[in-house]
């Protein structure tokens, strides 16, 4: 049945790859021995189909960019390599970096950054570094009545939105936040309007405390709001765990996850941190469908502990 999905998939029919995509997210190593199949009938998006690319694999397509064949898919072969995570791969992207294969100047960023869409990073001490988590959860959202002395957005004057409230004590959300050092309580909360238009930070404590970032910059198309806009009525409380930490989704509603892995809509979006410029770690997403019936969208949720910033951005289609 794979294979014959996989046939299907080269010929671009878009309800293969949808189903290979459903594999790719509940079990990838489903995909595993069929995706030499894969690579020769020179299906290579969306990159996460190779999730659970062995070492002979990973050798094929590095030896495939090394020999300058196909400059015209580096794009591709270069984000199928960054979603193995594989360390051949993190070694072929660093040497890529400064030694750039044929096609290289077809590109937007070095070859390093691709391992961003696997989520992951190298470090400005060189090191690598996992962004997100093995361990997730199903979000669910529950109506939350309004505060009574909630903060407004400095920029358009809504209500801020506690688009998180998570506390460790619990297991389960310890098991969620494990990658990213977090103990204790963790308050995130921003503005639903501005934060669709550029990431929001706060200064966050392991007591709960959440503070707007005063270096937060305003951007210049940021439309005017005409009055404040009262902020989801929801808010997300943990569910059942997931089988996968790839099992989430952007686009429908039940997609909302505490940990695991993003679905990014746009291209990976890792928020910088504002105190130190490293990469921050992935909290989790909320999808606009689980917020409104017509909504559209995600919020991306993300923590940097040693500096103490949370933050959010949004992606839309």
């Amino acid at each position: 049945m794979i294979e014959e999905l996989m046939r299907r998939a080269a010929t671009e029919d878009d309800d293969a790859i949808e189903e290979l995509s459903a594999i790719a997210d509940a079990d990838p190593r489903r995909l595993t021995p069929h995706l030499g199949l894969l690579l020769d009938l020179d299906v290579l998006y969306p990159g996460k189909l190779y999730r659970a690319a062995d070492a002979d694999l990973v050798r094929r397509i590095i030896e495939q960019v090394d020999s300058g064949r196909t400059p015209d898919r580096l794009n591709h072969l270069l984000m199928v390599l960054a979603h193995t995570a594989h360390p051949s791969a993190e070694s072929a992207l660093r040497r890529w970096t400064t030694q750039p294969p044929a096609g290289s100047d077809k590109l937007h960023v070095d070859a390093l950054s691709y391992a961003h869409e696997g989520g992951w990073a190298v470090g400005a001490d060189g090191r690598r570094r996992d962004l997100c988590g093995d361990t997730a959860y199903r979000w669910v959202m529950r109506e939350t009545p309004p505060g009574v002395d909630r903060s407004a957005c400095p920029w358009c004057s809504s209500p801020l939105w506690v688009a998180a409230d998570l506390d460790t004590t619990d297991a389960d959300i310890a098991a969620a936040l494990a990658h990213t050092g977090w103990s204790g309580r963790l308050v995130i909360e921003t503005c639903h309007f501005c934060a669709c238009y550029t990431t929001l930070y706060s200064h966050v404590t392991p007591a709960g405390d959440v503070t707007w970032w005063a270096g937060n910059a305003r951007p210049t198309y940021l439309p005017d709001a005409t009055q404040p806009e009262d902020p989801p009525a929801l808010s997300p409380v943990l569910g059942p765990a997931l089988t996968s930490p790839y099992q989430v989704s952007a686009w429908n509603q039940g997609g909302s996850t505490l940990g695991g892995r993003p679905e990014w809509i746009q291209d990976a979006e890792h928020a910088d941190c504002p105190g130190c410029g490293e990469l921050m770690d992935y909290v989790g997403l909320i999808a606009g469908a689980d917020l409104d019936e017509y909504g559209e969208g995600a919020f991306y949720l993300h923590l940097h502990q040693p500096c103490g910033f949370a933050a959010v951005n949004y992606q839309q289609s």
